[in-house]
């Protein structure tokens, strides 16, 4: 680890816990919160846009690392230009709330901007033989899969410390396999996010002094995506990031979307309409308490985390089989929570 990487770590972690009681103090002036509903757990009306207190300095040592390092080409600019544009759409929907339509257009033009700055998917890895080559359809799966992580993210953070968690296991598995293929956007990106999640995670774990709101969900959801996905020259032609590591890390965001999707679907509702029907509230109903929940939820991804880090390493085939043993079992606990819903 360079000392470059080191001090990008330890200057997200300060500034992100130096902004958030700043962050605090503002959002309860400018009235930047969020009041107890039946739909949310939480009891006490507390600030949102927290998001900004990690958003900001990370697009900051983005830009910083860009001007450093002319190497790593105009990738680090784009992400931190399409980071702040998603940055502000989560905010003005947290002080404004912006019609699910119009953030959804808005989402796929941020992420074609960064397709054409090279965080696209061209190729898949198949764990049976050779990799899939996508062509024309890398447009569509890239776009896909942006709005899959950005809006999963959104989906679970809905508990106190729990978006905040699991982005600093994914970004810890993506640190790892970035440092097997040597590749430094990978490694500098997801340093500042372990940094800045572990600051901001000292006042957003149960109980959370500060909600992360849309502001940060959209932005953490935005950078994983991106960094997953994105690999230098000497990676063109082979599957540098294989997209199976960061959907077997997020496997417990990823589920709750795809079970969200099918609840509204099948109740003829609009599927961004939020509930309180995701796993997390499941598991607070059988007795559970937000600080339990976040600790098992962290449990279970570092171990897809450990599963999907091995896939870069180990016989493919053998860690597929214990991954499908693991979601089987997984399927199993899930189906019995949403039972009265299948039912219907």
């Amino acid at each position: 680890m360079s000392i470059y990487q080191v001090i990008a770590f330890f200057i997200s972690f300060l500034i992100t816990y130096l902004l958030v009681p700043v962050n605090i103090r503002m959002s309860n002036k400018w009235n930047l919160l969020d009041h107890p509903q039946q739909r949310k757990i939480h009891t006490v009306t507390t600030p949102i846009a927290g998001g900004l207190s990690f958003g900001i300095p990370i697009i900051l040592i983005q830009i910083l690392i860009y001007f450093l390092f002319p190497e790593f080409g105009f990738q680090l600019l784009y992400l931190a230009v399409g980071g702040f544009l998603m940055l502000l759409l989560g905010f003005l929907d947290d002080k404004a709330r912006i019609k699910a339509n119009y953030k959804l257009i808005t989402q796929i033009v941020i992420i074609t901007i960064i397709y054409f700055a090279g965080f696209n998917i061209q190729l898949l890895t198949n764990p049976f033989g050779e990799t899939i080559a996508l062509g024309c359809f890398s447009f569509p799966v890239t776009i896909l899969w942006f709005l899959l992580v950005v809006n999963a993210f959104n989906l679970i953070d809905g508990l106190d410390g729990l978006a905040s968690g699991i982005a600093i296991i994914v970004a810890t598995v993506l640190l790892a396999v970035g440092y097997s293929k040597s590749n430094t956007i990978i490694i500098f990106s997801s340093l500042t996010l372990i940094g800045a999640n572990l600051a901001f995670l000292r006042y957003n774990f149960y109980p959370a002094k500060i909600f992360m709101g849309d502001t940060g969900s959209l932005f953490l959801g935005f950078n994983i995506a991106a960094i997953s996905i994105v690999g230098k020259g000497e990676f063109k032609g082979i599957t540098s990031m294989t997209l199976l590591v960061p959907i077997i890390a997020l496997a417990i965001p990823i589920m709750d979307t795809a079970l969200a999707i099918f609840r509204r679907v099948n109740k003829k509702e609009n599927i961004f309409q939020a509930d309180k029907e995701h796993i997390h509230h499941k598991l607070h109903e059988i007795g559970l308490s937000q600080k339990h929940i976040a600790l098992i939820s962290y449990f279970v991804t570092v171990l897809f985390g450990l599963i999907a880090f091995g896939f870069s390493f180990s016989s493919k085939k053998l860690l597929l089989l214990i991954l499908l043993f693991l979601l089987f079992i997984l399927l199993i606990f899930v189906f019995y929570l949403f039972k009265k819903e299948f039912k219907k």
